[in-house]
């Protein structure tokens, strides 16, 4: 299964709803132009839905931590929503999941980079 990213703007946050298996390749570059289109256009705060995404390899999450720090350099930030237990695992054991900030439902992660 692939990668596919449903984009959507909700005031000055960009919301990536994402579905399939963030690997190695295609789906790791798509997300990294997905995200550098936003940014080149002026957004700083997104939120990753990654409810939808049944697997990360360390490609993906690899992108994902590049992803962050290159916000965090414009002083933007990157919200994780949704997260299976599988990626979550992965997370933990990878100790990424203190690097990013990881919420259940949308409004809290909207909430968070908003307020």
């Amino acid at each position: 299964m692939t990668l596919s990213l449903n984009t959507r703007k909700i005031d000055e946050v960009v919301i990536i709803d994402m579905n399939g298996r963030l690997t190695c390749g295609e789906p790791q570059m798509m997300l990294r132009s997905t995200l550098r289109h936003y940014m080149d256009d002026g957004c700083r705060k997104f939120v990753l839905n990654l409810g939808g995404v049944s697997f990360v390899d360390s490609s993906g999450l690899g992108e994902l931590v590049a992803a962050r720090n290159s916000l965090a350099t414009h002083d933007g930030q990157i919200n994780l929503l949704g997260l299976k237990e599988k990626v979550r695992d992965v997370l933990i054991i990878t100790r990424l999941v203190c690097v990013f900030e990881s919420f259940d439902n949308e409004a809290a992660a909207l909430t968070a980079l908003t307020a």
